[in-house]
């Protein structure tokens, strides 16, 4: 396997597991995880917290069970921010989806299985094109995983922000009509579910990222000002982690395009 790009602030956020378990409700306001029991897990989401992706996940997939969850955000995560080759990113992405395929079957009821199936299958999507995505029925089981996901645990904030982004993208891609009859895709609906991201959780770069782009796709250039304030806000959070920083990053990199 290729080298994974290390994370840039390297030694900015330093978690060991009693850290974690201590700031577990600030670092998983996000996905609703409920903090493990077993200590392995518990290592691997202090190498995640920290940056360390590679090692959080090979951590993740020895310690099996609920640490799969630690596998699969941490490959997430590094696929998005920080691996450079498209091909590597869409392998990495359908890695997780799998992984979290696998565990959704064996664990109907833990919705970040069904979470981290859908937003692997959502970025691969962006990859390939929504349009090519759609085609191929992708768009249908994204839906599905991410709306199981949120009747399982009512509070998760980060399922709702890929909801919305999935109805925005839809449309913006085949229009209100098509979006709404073949996909069930609405605008209200992807609106609403990220007022109710941000809501659950206030303090989120990425809700503010992803809402901002989504007010763009839904309602054009009138909304740019208001997406410009939301990126602002974005820019301007504190983060937490490492992911949280990447979240950040990304909001100052495109306030300064």
């Amino acid at each position: 396997m290729a080298k994974w790009t290390p994370f840039p602030h390297a030694g900015d956020y330093s978690f060991d597991a009693t850290s974690v378990k201590k700031h577990w409700a600030r670092l998983h306001s996000g996905d609703a995880e409920p903090c493990p029991k077993d200590a392995a897990v518990l290592q691997a989401w202090a190498l995640f917290h920290s940056g360390d992706f590679e090692k959080a996940t090979a951590a993740g997939l020895a310690a099996g069970g609920p640490g799969i969850t630690v596998a699969n955000k941490a490959t997430a995560i590094y696929a998005n921010y920080l691996e450079q080759k498209e091909k590597t990113r869409l392998d990495l992405f359908t890695q997780v989806a799998e992984r979290a395929e696998a565990q959704a079957g064996e664990e109907p009821n833990n919705p970040n299985a069904w979470y981290w199936h859908a937003y692997a299958l959502g970025r691969y999507s962006q990859g390939i094109s929504v349009a090519k995505a759609l085609a191929q029925g992708l768009g249908g089981k994204v839906k599905e995983s991410l709306e199981k996901s949120i009747a399982l645990a009512p509070k998760h904030a980060d399922a709702r922000i890929a909801l919305g982004a999935f109805h925005a993208e839809v449309i913006d891609k085949v229009g209100s009509l098509i979006g709404g009859m073949t996909y069930g895709a609405k605008k209200d609906t992807g609106l609403k579910l990220f007022q109710e991201a941000l809501k659950l959780n206030p303090g989120s770069a990425i809700a503010m990222v992803e809402y901002a782009n989504a007010l763009v796709m839904l309602e054009g250039d009138k909304k740019m000002k208001e997406a410009t304030q939301l990126y602002e806000k974005a820019a301007a959070c504190e983060s937490a982690d490492a992911m949280e920083r990447l979240d950040v990053e990304m909001a100052r990199a495109e306030l300064e395009d």
